[in-house]
């Protein structure tokens, strides 16, 4: 565990911020203070005293200004343990996503699906021997995940049961705290995954698109089937659903061969016959 120990305030509240933004596990205590038991890592300023301090403990001096620097070299020290590092997500539209070192969860996120691939990334880099364990839940933002992920292992794992029941005060830790059961099961290696999406996750993603849509617009079945596979972002397709309309004499509405819904009674059309597919 990383231990921040200093009475220099601008550093305290600047290592304080750098690493809830890494979602790293830590702890603060007064310069004078017994370390915890479990510290791997004290953080102080140079003018801070430290004394005493445990052979397997590894003190970093830094500013308020190289604060950032501090917190990788941190990081690096805690997955440098020798242990595996393993990365655990619960897949969504935000995913949660938990990163252990052996045992010991280093670091936790929860980020829009687009920023995932590069957060987990960032965690397997430099890392020894790295895996990435995907649930197997949200088929469609699985998928994009593990397909996203070329150079980097990665196991597909049953979900079931990794949400916990949430207690008072925890509401919004779910994604997360499955990620990190995620991470723990063993799972089956995958390079890539094949979907499917059905006709009402294609209707989901036409309804979003709507919803994001400023003209009130929904994207067409073709559009909706290339964001399912993660080929666009919903922003990507409206843009292009745009320039197909303008180019069709001047967004006409209806579009060719009725694949384009605009007006709300061809919203309510289209939706009846998905669900009646």
């Amino acid at each position: 565990m990383i231990v921040v120990a200093t009475e220099d305030f601008e550093l305290y509240h600047e290592a304080v911020a750098a690493l809830r933004e890494r979602g790293v596990t830590f702890t603060t205590v007064r310069s004078d203070d017994d370390l915890p038991a479990a510290t791997s890592v004290l953080v102080t300023a140079p003018d801070d005293t430290v004394s005493d301090l445990p052979s397997d403990v590894t003190h970093i001096e830094t500013s308020a200004d190289e604060v950032r620097q501090a917190v990788e070299e941190a990081l690096t020290v805690l997955r440098g343990s020798g242990e595996r590092t393993i990365v655990g997500v619960d897949p969504g539209t935000r995913p949660g996503i938990a990163v252990l070192s052996g045992e010991m969860v280093v670091a936790a996120f929860q980020v829009p699906l687009s920023d995932a691939v590069a957060a987990i990334r960032r965690e397997t880099d430099d890392a020894v021997d790295p895996l990435v364990r995907v649930g197997d839940g949200a088929r469609l933002q699985s998928a994009q995940i593990v397909n996203d992920l070329e150079d980097v292992p990665v196991e597909l794992v049953d979900e079931t049961g990794t949400t916990p029941y949430l207690g008072t005060g925890a509401r919004g830790m779910g994604d997360v705290l499955a990620a990190v059961n995620i991470a723990h099961l063993e799972g089956e290696r995958v390079d890539s995954r094949d979907i499917d999406p059905t006709a009402g996750e294609i209707q989901v993603i036409k309804d979003r698109s709507r919803e994001q849509s400023p003209e009130n617009r929904s994207i067409d079945e073709s559009l909706a089937r290339r964001v399912a596979a993660g080929e666009l972002s919903i922003e990507e397709a409206l843009a292009e659903h745009r320039g197909e309309g303008d180019e069709n004499n001047g967004g006409d509405k209806g579009g060719e061969g009725g694949e384009t819904v605009t007006t709300d009674s061809e919203i309510t059309n289209a939706t009846d016959g998905d669900e009646s597919e």
